[in-house]
């Protein structure tokens, strides 16, 4: 996966292409509203294909808990973030979709058989550390969603084992 700071070019296409949908403005405790902190571009995202574009809405350090809270934009159908876990670094990730349509897919381990999930506008999905998760534009809209990424509990309440 390579990630590249995207051109100033790119930057407002893609403001441009999701303001209509969502503000960028962010009011975090205690400070002045802002805009995003910044646009990660990451080509063949975890083998994916095409560009996706994380929005960071955090600088580094300002959320306790999380690593991410950021918009994943996938800007047009095809557009992919292949399989990945966050196992190694103890982590849980949710998505939810802010816009679009897509396919969700999970597996228990490397090797598993997949799971489609649809998703759409509203949809919620979520990934415990140990398991691997990808996603997918199907549409000719972008898909947006929004991934919150915290640090995993050190254990877990019997009914999610």
């Amino acid at each position: 996966m390579s990630r590249t700071e995207p051109t100033d070019k790119e930057k407002e296409e893609l403001i441009e292409q999701i303001e209509p949908i969502l503000t960028t403005e962010v009011h975090h405790f205690k400070s002045e509203p802002k805009s995003y902190a910044r646009i990660d571009k990451r080509e063949n995202m975890y083998g994916g294909e095409g560009v996706v574009y994380l929005l960071q809405l955090f600088n580094e350090g300002e959320l306790a808990n999380n690593r991410i809270g950021a918009y994943m934009i996938l800007p047009e159908k095809g557009t992919s973030a292949g399989f990945h876990t966050h196992g190694t670094r103890n982590e849980e990730e949710l998505y939810v979709v802010i816009h679009g349509e897509g396919n969700y897919f999970e597996k228990q381990n490397r090797d598993a058989p997949a799971v489609t999930v649809p998703i759409k506008k509203g949809s919620v999905t979520s990934v415990r550390g140990d398991g691997f998760h990808a996603v997918a534009n199907t549409d000719s809209e972008p898909l947006i969603i929004f991934v919150i990424t915290t640090n995993e509990p050190t254990h877990y309440p019997e009914a999610l084992s």
